[in-house]
């Protein structure tokens, strides 16, 4: 058991580097010579070309049909009465306001 890591590793070392190959080496092609042709002068300007044909219209699609009249709506019912309020006593006056006071700021200046 001492030496089996130390065995492992070094049997995956030479098992590794026995795949590697040595690039082959092609010699290269001496390079073709390619005739490029060079353009002369341009040429004179060619007549012009004659006039299209105008095509057909085509033909006028049928009109969709009517869609049918949606039924009408319930009619909604009746709310509930509301709650009647509390009633003052006979000759008793109704309570004034406190001591609110409300400030109104002024308006902010255009710009």
């Amino acid at each position: 058991m001492r030496y089996s890591i130390a065995f492992a590793a070094a049997l995956s070392a030479l098992a590794l580097s026995a795949c590697e190959r040595a690039p082959v080496v092609v010699p290269a092609a001496p390079p073709a010579v390619v005739a490029v042709p060079v353009p002369g002068p341009a040429g004179p300007q060619g007549a012009p070309g004659a006039p299209a044909e105008k095509g057909e219209t085509g033909a006028t699609g049928s009109t969709g049909m009517m869609g049918s009249t949606g039924s009408t709506g319930m009619a909604g019912s009746t709310g509930m009465m509301g709650a009647e309020g509390a009633k003052g006593e006979k000759g008793e006056k109704g309570k004034t306001g406190g001591d609110t006071i409300v400030v109104v700021p002024a308006p902010a200046p255009q710009r």
